[in-house]
């Protein structure tokens, strides 16, 4: 089925925005989730259905690393829904089947186990993988975090309050090195920026951060390279760093970021790059939409391709895609949000509207790193595009219309 071509199927978003009797979304993930309901909220009463890769319905993922890995939450409160609601939605459900194949002409859906998932309108939701350090996949104490199982192995490696190897100083390194900590591990935090979660706070709220994990007993090694893990009798025993130098540790945790799950699109023609390549309305031809992780879409204001890998935008995107469909010819709307995402840590807060990668300049417009509180602007070329609290929830509220209007980063700016 995959390389079939519709020659006519790559039309505008506007023309694919019609109505709908088989609507199918692949991904039964928190975008996936906000589709289906963000479509039957909006009076869609044709098939609906969902497919998801994993077994499980709908999970929240950013307690993986926090609340769930710490053992505060069992798997029970993760779950977005249950198995009444979809069927008080009329979705019909297919879980522990990957799709594997698409086909744009006949407009269907290939799953592993051969079942073929007819389809009007197409959603892809289907997430991001967990990178991997090479020859990794088979040692045992080397893990990633991005689902369910992911989480619950950590967690059980954990308990026995190994030496944790963190490799990458990213949202979820570092939030899995303050809970390692908590839970009594000897923890070391590799990164090859300058300062964990440099790469989305920059250097002066990075060294913030770093203080913060060194006070806790973390040791951190910043602009270093994991080049392996090593192994004794199969299991994790260390990291060797590009510099020469090896680590002992009892159990490794690789956080280096993810890779958007595209590769049963191979052949669709459904363009494909970092995630599934959309227009400023989510729409990425052959009646196909995209949401969530996976979608790199063009950004209206901006002209510049975006992917986000946030919870809050994963809900957004779904909503969005789910109006665009049923919106009719000449309605569809550009995604143009204000980024929101949060990070736990210790007894921080860290709050982020806005994209803070590629700004110039950085200022502290409120409190500061040495109160441990503060709300800090983002700019680039001299206009916000980006506001970032540390322990000042309602003060950084004030600032978001800001990021949204881009506005210019003035002497003394507030809300």
């Amino acid at each position: 089925m995959p390389g079939r071509r519709d020659p006519g199927a790559r039309v505008s978003a506007e023309a694919a925005a019609t109505t709908a009797s088989r609507i199918t979304v692949v991904g039964a993930s928190a975008a996936g989730l906000s589709a289906v309901e963000g479509l039957r909220r909006a009076g869609y009463t044709g098939t609906l259905t969902l497919i998801g890769e994993e077994q499980h319905l709908p999970y929240d993922r950013p307690p993986l690393s926090k609340q769930l890995l710490s053992g505060v939450w069992d798997t029970d409160r993760l779950h977005l829904r249950g198995e009444d609601d979809f069927q008080a939605l009329g979705v019909e459900l297919k879980l522990g089947q990957p799709a594997t194949a698409l086909d744009t002409a006949a407009r269907q859906v290939v799953l592993a186990d051969g079942t073929v998932v007819g389809y009007d309108a197409l959603v892809v939701a289907t997430g991001t993988r967990a990178r991997r350090l090479p020859g990794t996949e088979s040692v045992r104490g080397v893990h990633v975090l991005r689902t369910l199982e992911d989480a619950l192995a950590l967690r059980e490696d954990l308990a026995a309050k190994p030496h944790l190897a963190v490799v990458g100083g990213g949202f979820v390194g570092a939030e899995a090195a303050a809970v390692a900590r908590r839970l009594g591990c000897e923890v070391t935090l590799l990164t090859d920026t300058a300062q964990p979660m440099g790469d989305a706070l920059g250097d002066e709220l990075g060294a913030l951060l770093r203080t913060v994990h060194q006070e806790h007993g973390v040791r951190i090694e910043t602009g270093v390279r994991v080049e392996e893990v090593l192994a004794d009798g199969g299991r994790a025993s260390g990291v060797r760093l590009a510099d020469g130098r090896t680590l002992t540790a009892d159990a490794v945790l690789v956080g280096i970021g993810a890779r958007p799950n595209t590769e049963w699109l191979t052949g669709s023609g459904v363009p494909v790059g970092n995630g599934v390549e959309c227009d400023a309305t989510l729409y990425a031809g052959f009646g196909v939409w995209a949401a969530g992780d996976v979608a790199c879409w063009l950004h209206a204001r901006t002209g510049e391709p975006w992917r986000i890998e946030h919870r809050t935008n994963a809900a957004e995107q779904g909503l969005a895609v789910a109006r665009n469909i049923l919106a009719g010819p000449g309605r569809t709307v550009a995604f143009d949000p204000v980024p929101y995402v949060w990070s736990d840590q210790y007894d921080l807060k860290i709050q982020i509207y806005g994209r803070t990668r590629g700004a110039d300049e950085v200022r502290i417009v409120e409190g500061s790193t040495a109160e441990r509180k503060l709300v800090a602007l983002y700019a680039r070329n001299g206009r916000i595009c980006a506001a970032v609290g540390i322990n000042m929830v309602r003060a950084l509220r004030g600032y978001r219309a800001q990021v949204a209007a881009a506005a210019p980063l003035l002497t003394g700016s507030a809300a």
